[in-house]
């Protein structure tokens, strides 16, 4: 690769106002007053950068702003897939200089249904164990075990439940049981063990996975894939993972790494943020590399899904993941107020919409929407409510609080959202708020401290900059879309 073009830098030395995540193919020029642009072809990205560094001394340099603000303009775009994107050229131009619009996008098709229109070849012969619950179901509605239960050339021997059980009905430990159409045997990955036992993997050389994720680092579908992946590499058994969308999109990162003393079940690689922008499988991937361990792996990718994807772009049915994520609002919300559940607020479980209100009886929700709406939050605006949960936390207690309305979802931080909330409740009320075991959740001592000493939240959520930029390079070659 060439470091200079006629009249552009490519990728030499002083190139800096490229940033850290624009890819080489890209090129830009600059100007003596600090002036700046950078083009990315593949995902037809402009950074124009104005100033006037010689005023009024002539001895002032914005070489590092600028290449800050291109780093900060590449980690907010949808990653483009090279090999797939097609540069642009004059005729994606009309005569006003707009991008001419995409065609309609096809209908997604789930790892499951690539597998079934393959006719299964993939897993022909094979002794299989199936990870999934009721989210694993093909576009008609057929449930992925049905499907391979009445496979000739394979042998399905047992099923695995995650959390929430094979149904997905249950809000706490899941016990092993037996399938009632199948005859199968089900072993519980939330109940005596977070792991394949010996005994559970007897007999089988692969494992099958379909759930459907969320998008958050904590929602723990994750980290019982990784757990079986590293059962299974001791095993030299085979992992096949059946792909499905992150529901909230593959492209918008967002908030602090997991610090190692955080590290569990709620939170399985170091360098993960809470939203991680990738799918089950690119996770697969990542996890099988960056934790080094080294199963036999493939991943039966989507068809026409792309990470700007949101869930209702794909005409795939909603099936609740948990029992208290019940709708594409909610998962929008979740990866932030979830966060901070741990604290001593009810996040809104055992009413009609979790995740969309938090409230507690020592809360003045009127108080709290004022301070919230005044902040002037992109994508989200509250009101006060009061609720009464039926279950879980201040189960039969009156909490006033505040509903959240998503405004634009796209432009909202859910993460940064909770620390807003969170830092509301910090100074309106010090003496009642109790963070509890958030910092497991929330995975950063770092952050939590930040709030508690009162630091604004634009500045908090600054804080993540860095480790998000490192986060998007680091999952780029495990990309599948």
């Amino acid at each position: 690769m060439p470091v200079r073009g006629l009249g552009w830098d490519i990728d030499s030395p002083l190139s800096s106002n490229r940033g850290e995540l624009f890819p080489v193919g890209s090129f830009g020029h600059t100007g003596f007053t600090g002036t700046s642009m950078w083009i990315d072809p593949v995902t037809r990205t402009f950074v124009i950068f104005l100033s006037n560094r010689v005023h009024p001394d002539g001895k002032g340099d914005v070489t590092p702003l600028r290449a800050r603000v291109a780093t900060v303009v590449a980690s907010a775009i949808p990653d483009a897939n090279v090999s797939s994107t097609t540069p642009m050229t004059g005729a994606d131009f009309g005569s006003r200089g707009a991008v001419a619009s995409a065609p309609p996008a096809l209908p997604v098709l789930s790892g499951i249904d690539v597998l079934r229109a393959e006719g299964f070849a993939r897993l022909r012969g094979r002794r299989i164990g199936l990870v999934t619950n009721h989210t694993g179901r093909a576009a008609d509605g057929t449930s992925t075990i049905d499907l391979l239960a009445a496979q000739k050339d394979l042998t399905l021997v047992s099923l695995f439940s995650p959390e929430h059980g094979i149904r997905g009905v249950l809000d706490e430990n899941v016990p092993s049981t037996t399938d009632e159409k199948t005859g199968l045997p089900i072993h519980s990955l939330y109940g005596a063990t977070q792991r394949p036992t010996e005994a559970m993997l007897a007999g089988l050389d692969t494992i099958v996975l379909d759930v459907q994720d969320v998008g958050a680092r904590f929602y723990t579908y994750a980290t019982t894939m990784a757990y079986l992946m590293e059962e299974a590499a001791k095993r030299k058994i085979k992992v096949v993972v059946l792909d499905r969308p992150n529901p909230v999109n593959g492209w918008q990162i967002e908030g602090p790494s997991l610090d190692e003393a955080s590290r569990g079940f709620t939170g399985y690689l170091l360098a993960m943020p809470i939203r991680h922008a990738m799918t089950l499988g690119e996770l697969a991937r990542l996890f099988n590399e960056q934790a080094q361990i080294g199963c036999d792996l493939e991943v039966v990718a989507m068809q026409h899904w792309s990470r700007a994807d949101w869930f209702d772009d794909t005409a795939l049915e909603w099936i609740n993941p948990s029992p208290n994520m019940r709708n594409l609002n909610e998962a929008t919300l979740y990866p932030g107020i979830a966060a901070f559940e741990f604290a001593n607020i009810s996040v809104g479980r055992g009413t009609d919409t979790p995740f969309e209100q938090i409230g507690a009886p020592w809360i003045d929700g009127r108080r709290l929407a004022e301070v919230l709406n005044a902040r002037a939050i992109q994508g989200v605006r509250v009101y006060p409510v009061r609720f009464t949960p039926a279950s879980s936390k201040f189960q039969g207690e009156s909490c006033s609080g505040v509903f959240f309305v998503v405004t634009d979802r796209e432009a909202l931080k859910p993460v940064r959202l909770g620390v807003e909330v969170v830092s509301a409740l910090n100074k309106l009320f010090p003496s009642q708020v109790d963070f509890g075991k958030t910092a497991m959740l929330l995975g950063s001592i770092d952050t939590l401290n930040r709030i508690r000493a009162g630091e604004d939240p634009a500045a908090i959520a600054a804080s993540w900059a860095v480790a998000e930029a490192k986060w998007r390079r680091a999952r780029a070659k495990y990309l599948l879309y």
